[in-house]
């Protein structure tokens, strides 16, 4: 029987795009949504700052009163009131006359101009209110005064759709009046490992058993994505419970992802129940590694199987899971940067499959981080790397000094 024909990863990233939509957007407090995706922007409800404020500690004064004033021939004023940040004060103000003002507080109706408590004869610091002042510097009108709306008006927007509400974005928010925000929520993630040879962590090994790694991994690469995680054990290698735990954790997640059981073996599992009950089609990827693979759904919700190899799995993560997060949470960029770097030393690709070897970088280049072999079973090696270079299917070898293109990992 002659083998299917190869899919490329693009084809297969846009097949893993095409199952899902974003997910439909809410509104939620503004604290609660940092890093969240903004469904709708985000409009000022006040002008920020909302008052004249002075954007010195000093004195406000009337611009007239300190013209031609210097260090040689200060002015004095009578001090007549004090204006903390916070105060909702606005003391009058004569001509000769001085108001004490603190960064922030609201610049009496009557000032022109605030005056630097480093102009002054006042010291520093802490202290009681002093009856005079003696200026020692002109201060021309609007100077030191932050006018209201000089940053945003009310009804301006400040965050456009689309815009990820990092720590500054949430800020911007907040300073102009929004207690709440149209985002689109974390997708949840469940994830299943298959294969009776999986054991938690730290369980005393028997022959054939292996600690289960992928879960982990999985559930974290959904964390780090901006997801939420679902993370089921390793499920044994019979139809009968995997059907059972995919159903239950298919009914409360946005995206099922599996790993394990989607080759051609006798005990794989997860192709075998997808085969006979899901829409999902099972494919061979011009990828290394990460060759099998599959996606489609399982009773309405998404599914994506990854191959069982750990650095397959965070291979097939990248290039086909990560992706959808990104799409289901509304980002308008799926994909992670890329630059191009130069090999330090050469390394084998093998004919007509996309290399996605995980490198790390060294003397301004990158070395494959798999230093002991290429094997998609070299967990240990991921650890070491903060990139994935990209080899085209037609590339059969990469020598020292080419350049070759990086998929940047954190």
């Amino acid at each position: 029987m002659a083998s299917a024909p190869l899919r490329t990863v693009r084809e297969h990233q846009q097949r893993a795009l095409a199952l899902c939509s974003p997910l439909p957007a809410h509104r939620m407090p503004l604290g609660d949504a940092h890093g969240l995706v903004l469904a709708s922007p985000v409009v000022a409800a006040t002008d920020t700052p909302p008052f004249d404020n002075s954007a010195m500690d000093g004195f406000a004064v009337h611009a007239g009163d300190v013209t031609g004033a210097s260090p040689d021939a200060p002015v004095t004023l009578r001090v007549v009131g004090d204006v903390p940040a916070g105060s909702p004060t606005d003391p009058p103000l004569r001509p000769g006359e001085a108001v004490r003002i603190m960064t922030g507080a609201p610049l009496p109706t009557d000032a022109t101009a605030v005056v630097p408590v480093e102009h002054t004869d006042v010291p520093t610091g802490p202290g009681d209110l002093p009856a005079h002042v003696a200026v020692r510097a002109a201060a021309a009108p609007g100077v030191h005064v932050r006018r209201a709306g000089e940053d945003t008006r009310a009804g301006d927007v400040v965050l456009d759709e689309g815009a990820v509400l990092t720590a500054r974005a949430v800020a911007a928010a907040a300073s102009a009046g929004c207690p709440e925000v149209t985002v689109r929520p974390r997708p949840c993630v469940g994830i299943l490992s298959t294969g009776t040879e999986l054991v938690t962590p730290g369980t005393p090994l028997e022959r054939g058993q292996i600690p289960d790694s992928n879960s982990y991994l999985l559930a974290a690469a959904v964390e780090e994505a901006g997801g939420i995680a679902v993370r089921v054990g390793g499920v044994g290698d019979d139809a009968a419970s995997f059907a059972a735990a995919l159903t239950q954790l298919a009914a409360s997640v946005d995206l099922v992802v599996t790993t394990g059981g989607v080759s051609v073996g006798a005990f794989d599992v997860v192709r075998e129940v997808l085969d006979a009950a899901g829409d999902v089609e099972f494919v061979p990827v011009a990828m290394q590694p990460g060759k099998p693979q599959g996606l489609g759904t399982w009773q309405g919700t998404p599914v994506i199987t990854l191959p069982g190899n750990p650095v397959s799995a965070f291979v097939s993560f990248e290039a086909f899971v990560r992706p959808v997060l990104r799409r289901l949470a509304g980002h308008a960029d799926e994909h992670r940067p890329t630059v191009v770097l130069r090999a330090v030393e050469g390394w084998r690709s093998p004919p007509g499959r996309e290399q996605h070897m995980p490198v790390r970088t060294v003397d301004g280049g990158v070395v494959p981080a798999t230093g002991r072999g290429s094997g998609s079973h070299l967990v240990a090696s991921l650890a070491l790397a903060d990139g994935l270079a990209v080899v085209p299917a037609d590339t059969t070898e990469v020598v020292a000094g080419d350049d070759v293109t990086v998929v940047l990992l954190p």
